[in-house]
């Protein structure tokens, strides 16, 4: 499980303060504070590019890293502030927060559908629509699950999955708790929704009826 979460490098600061924050923006950093965690607040630098990478493949806020900083052991941290440019929106500094393993953390699970080739309903010529293809949880920093999987060995044609068909992994719960929302669907091919929706069109212009002058024009 561990192997899944994101490596986060870089390396300690020289110096705490404005001064020191300038010098590593100048040397193309992002100076930023590593904090929590039982342990003393230490000061990083990541390289601009790279942090910027990092931010715009999304949800950074949401996602726990494996923070590598050399001569230090790997921690756990997540996001916690990521202050910008207030003209150009480009990171200037940036809060990380250490977890310890029994902390509790927001993040982005991805789901994986087993048995999709056996599937009852996609054998029958349904089709898999995945609504979601993660599913934000709250978990365990020390337990998080890799995957969270939905078995499609007994799914009909027509069948919706949510998230309460689903086995958690243990420890795990959806952040949104109070609506039972869907993660997948086994829909009919469009060409059969379209045919049944073509002869509805037949029938329902068979029955419309004539009025008095249309039967007079008939005769």
């Amino acid at each position: 499980m561990a192997g899944k979460i994101p490596d986060l490098n870089a390396t300690v600061r020289a110096g705490t303060g404005k001064g020191a924050a300038r010098q590593a923006r100048r040397d193309g950093d992002v100076p930023g504070i590593v904090y929590g965690g039982g342990a003393d607040p230490v000061a990083i630098s990541i390289p601009f590019n790279y942090l910027l990478t990092m931010l715009r493949k999304g949800r950074f806020m949401s996602t726990l890293f494996n923070l590598k900083i050399e001569g230090q052991e790997d921690v756990r941290v997540i996001c916690r502030g990521v202050q910008r440019d207030v003209v150009k929106d480009l990171p200037t500094h940036i809060d990380l927060l250490r977890l310890k393993r029994t902390s509790r953390v927001k993040i982005f699970i991805p789901v994986e559908f087993l048995n999709a080739d056996t599937c009852p309903g996609v054998k029958k010529g349904g089709v898999l629509t995945v609504v979601r293809n993660e599913v934000e949880m709250d978990v365990l920093a020390g337990d998080i699950p890799d995957q969270i999987t939905v078995d499609l060995a007994n799914v009909e044609m027509g069948d919706t999955i949510s998230i309460s068909d689903v086995s958690l992994p243990e420890g795990a719960k959806p952040v949104i708790a109070d609506r039972d929302f869907v993660i997948a669907n086994i829909s009919a091919p469009r060409a059969v929704v379209a045919d049944d929706d073509d002869g509805d069109e037949e029938v329902a212009a068979d029955e419309v009826p004539t009025t008095d002058d249309e039967a007079a024009a008939e005769e």
